[in-house]
């Protein structure tokens, strides 16, 4: 399908969005994984999850935003969803899901060629950062959880 300029812009913000709200998501069940375990266990979880999450977080809505504003296309407000009630455990397997679709998501877009298309270096620099926090996220949390509750 062949995309118009406009059309490659919007398609790029909305997805970046979207990885936004997933990694909002995530931050939302560490938070609530925190409040759940122990100190040290929550200075475990503080430094090799919720970290490298938030800093993800925090790049991918500077990307939208600046990525809207050179582009003269209107930003989202993004909004802190709920974590819900669950154990430590449900909570951390919840944000690694939701880390590994911001990333899913990322990496498509990525992979389309968008961002190439429309010539944003800026962007392009920001998504692969984003990523690359995440990166160990899935492999932290399982070692953090293996001990969960011993």
């Amino acid at each position: 399908m062949a995309y118009s300029a406009a059309e490659a812009r919007q398609e790029i913000l909305d997805r970046t969005a979207e990885a936004a709200d997933h990694l909002g998501a995530a931050l939302a069940a560490l938070g609530a994984a925190y409040e759940l375990v122990d100190e040290a266990t929550g200075d475990r979880l503080e430094r090799a999850l919720f970290r490298p999450v938030q800093v993800a977080y925090g790049r991918a809505r500077r990307a939208h935003d600046a990525f809207a504003a050179r582009a003269g296309l209107a930003p989202r407000a993004f909004a802190q969803p709920s974590p819900g009630h669950r154990d430590a455990h449900a909570q951390i397997d919840r944000a690694v899901t939701e880390a590994r679709a911001a990333d899913d998501v990322l990496a498509e877009l990525q992979d389309s060629m968008l961002p190439v298309e429309v010539g944003d270096a800026e962007l392009r620099a920001a998504l692969s950062d984003v990523r690359e926090h995440l990166g160990a996220v899935e492999r932290d949390a399982r070692e953090l959880t293996r001990v969960l509750g011993r």
